[in-house]
């Protein structure tokens, strides 16, 4: 259990670290270039959906923000069962980084909207404002910053409707925290035989 506790901690401070300091020093849209032209920072937000898509407003919004809170007490739940069963450590660590992923953005919807003042093409948002922040509980926005272009060209002129025009890969911005669910979720789907050969020998 403490290895479980020890990755969940690592993952949520570095993402909390990240997405505070993107958050107050970044303006909505801003670009710095950190490694040449193929891993970029790029501040923006979504309301927690893939690909920043939205669910019927705020309604929506919170009920994401709830059924992902439910996820995390269901994947907590599994996470005590496997490390009490003497699980593989393989499946303990995959859990754990989905679990910490996971947590990492509901703390993003459950708080940013009480703590930070509203991001903008012309402000830089403010930790704790005067007025109070841009949302109420389980209604903010997910900070998103990672961006890799790591391939940009053009789309053939014979494809019909596109030809010509700019194609990215990859396009998506995302966060630590997404970063960690896709690779706990990778690493399952990978060495699943291994992991579950362990737990039928057990």
């Amino acid at each position: 259990m403490k290895k479980a506790v020890f990755i969940i901690l690592l993952i949520l401070i570095l993402d909390q670290i990240l997405k505070f300091w993107i958050k107050t020093t970044f303006l909505m849209g801003e670009n710095r270039a950190i490694l040449g032209q193929w891993f970029f920072l790029h501040f923006t937000e979504n309301e927690g959906m893939a690909f920043g898509m939205k669910l019927g407003g705020n309604y929506g919004k919170l009920l994401l923000s709830l059924f992902r809170i439910f996820a995390v007490i269901v994947i907590g739940w599994w996470l005590y069962r496997e490390t009490r069963k003497g699980a593989s450590n393989l499946l303990i660590i995959c859990i754990s980084l989905i679990l910490a992923g996971a947590l990492g953005n509901i703390i993003d919807s459950a708080f940013y909207g009480l703590i930070f003042s509203e991001s903008s093409y012309m402000q830089v948002a403010t930790l704790f404002p005067k007025g109070g922040g841009y949302g109420t509980f389980l209604h903010g926005k997910v900070v998103d910053m990672l961006y890799f272009p790591i391939i940009e060209t053009h789309y053939p002129a014979w494809i019909p409707m596109v030809g010509g025009e700019e194609f990215t890969f990859f396009r998506p911005v995302f966060n630590i925290a997404d970063s960690s669910i896709t690779t706990g979720v990778t690493m399952l789907i990978v060495f699943q035989k291994k992991i579950f050969s362990h737990s039928r020998n057990k």
